[in-house]
């Protein structure tokens, strides 16, 4: 669950926050413009009352005569207020050009807007007593016409009131609204990003320009520059998990084509050596080898060596190509580990005599592909025999306990550096280059017994010591297939 900060960062920075804080300032300016248009519409209307009440009065005085300015009020133009006054006052005419558009009774006279408000008055009774007041000469005499909107203003600001009052609860009502529209309208891209979390491992609605941005930065890398990734600093949260994912994925592919790239150079380096000696030994025949007998079979022997060497590379590069593509299919039977130590053990007897081995196995069923089982027991075996001195112990045991089976192969030999076991599995290491040219070998071969193991569910283990010795453990997934057998850590069979 998030913390209240994390939560109030996501509200500030998100994709959908940010569009409704947008749709609702673009809301209050309209409402802003709707009050602007409204008050300037009411001036206008005010402006042509007043227009109209001023030609009434005007025309009021020329029928009547003077004595109408000692009225306090005009009866029939309510709100109009006619005095006598010595002169012109302050205010302002009407342009010559654009006298043409008013009445002819008030074309020349000058006009102002008068607030008679008293100090102190509250904003909004301030218009109150709002005037549109006309000074002009009839008749050799100067009057002041003043046309008082207190009774459309107060309708006005009742109306403006009513008008404020449902804005503000529209706009406040469109917080929550908008943001659940946005959500929906969102909602593909938000499971989009859901489904990047399934890459990436994380949690995470785009933007145009975010997603623009996005696809730049993908646009611009390519085989030559797949360490390019994506700044997550300057992305939206939302898209945070998308960028994430494709980050994580950009690194994988990254590593892949890294890995595979050292690969294809191993491989070639592996094939290259044997070949030069077999050119090398070709052009020896050609040059003088063919009527010497010694220099034609030491040729011939090594020409030998060299194939079955490379006939070996390329098997076990086939195999893990097979393995990469998916098409080695497992064909899984029941069978009895510990009877497969036993032929092991019996096997290697015959083809190794500088070495003694001991075998403690009982009955161990499980079920896996019992030909790459073999194949991954007789990798960990070769290799013991290749890294332990004539005379040293290699002991075979099959173990299990309640979820597991446990093939061990510990030998007594020169053992593996610290710094070195972890990069035992990968393809074409060897721990020492001199040491892999005395004994043979390309490499290849625990990366294939990994793959065996994995590939069955189980995995390998490895404990080393310098001049000590080492132990691999081949742990399988145990069946319900067994009677007895040896229980884990019943014996010690082991100095490591």
């Amino acid at each position: 669950m998030r913390t209240k900060q994390e939560r109030v960062h996501t509200i500030g920075f998100s994709i959908a926050s940010k569009l409704s804080v947008q749709l609702w300032v673009r809301l209050i300016g309209t409402f802003l413009l709707l009050n602007i248009f409204f008050l300037g519409t009411s001036a206008v209307v005010l402006v042509l009352s007043g227009e109209r009440s001023a030609v009434e009065a005007v025309r009021l005085l020329a029928e009547e005569g003077p004595r109408i300015a000692e009225e306090p009020g005009l009866v029939g133009l309510g709100g109009v207020v006619i005095e006598r006054v010595e002169e012109h006052g302050i205010g302002w005419s009407v342009p010559e050009p654009y006298s043409g558009f008013f009445p002819a009774e008030t074309a020349s006279a000058r006009r102002n807007f008068v607030l008679n408000a008293e100090a102190g008055t509250p904003f909004y009774n301030l218009f109150d007593r709002l005037e549109y007041q006309f000074q002009l000469e009839l008749d050799g005499i100067y009057y002041r016409i003043a046309v008082q909107f207190a009774p459309w203003i107060w309708a006005l600001k009742i109306i403006l009131l009513v008008l404020l009052v449902y804005q503000v609860f529209h706009a406040v009502q469109a917080i929550f609204t908008q943001a659940r529209l946005i959500r929906t309208v969102l909602q593909p891209i938000s499971d989009l990003a859901a489904q990047a979390q399934t890459l990436s491992k994380e949690k995470g609605p785009l933007s145009v320009q975010e997603m623009e941005a996005l696809a730049g930065t993908l646009d611009e890398i390519n085989a030559a520059r797949l360490d390019t990734r994506i700044d997550l600093d300057t992305t939206q949260d939302e898209l945070k998990s998308v960028a994430s994912a494709i980050n994580s994925l950009l690194e994988r592919i990254n590593q892949s084509y890294r890995l595979q790239a050292r690969f294809v150079s191993d491989a070639s380096h592996e094939l290259r050596t044997p070949i030069a000696a077999i050119q090398g030994y070709v052009n020896l025949l050609d040059r003088w080898g063919k009527n010497d007998p010694e220099a034609l079979q030491e040729s011939i022997d090594a020409i030998k060596e060299e194939a079955a060497n490379m006939q070996e590379l390329v098997e076990q590069l086939l195999f893990l190509a097979r393995g990469d593509n998916q098409t080695l299919q497992l064909e899984l039977e029941h069978f009895d580990l510990g009877a497969l130590a036993q032929t092991i053990y019996n096997e290697t007897q015959m083809i190794d005599s500088d070495h003694k081995f001991v075998v403690e196995a009982g009955e161990v069923w499980v079920s896996a592909d019992q030909g790459l089982i073999k194949q991954a027991v007789r990798i960990l075996v070769d290799n013991a025999i290749k890294y332990t001195p004539a005379g040293g112990e290699i002991r075979l045991r099959v173990l299990r306990s309640d979820k597991d089976v446990h093939f061990v192969v510990q030998d007594s030999g020169i053992g593996i550096p610290a710094q070195d076991i972890p990069h035992i599995f990968e393809r074409f290491y060897r721990a020492d280059d001199s040491r892999a040219r005395a004994t043979g070998g390309t490499g290849l071969g625990l990366s294939i017994a990994k793959w065996i193991a994995e590939r069955h569910g189980g995995h390998l283990e490895v404990l080393s010591r310098e001049d000590i010795g080492t132990r691999f453990t081949l742990v399988l997934p145990a069946t319900a297939y067994f009677n007895s057998s040896p229980a884990l850590g019943t014996k010690n069979s082991s100095a490591l």
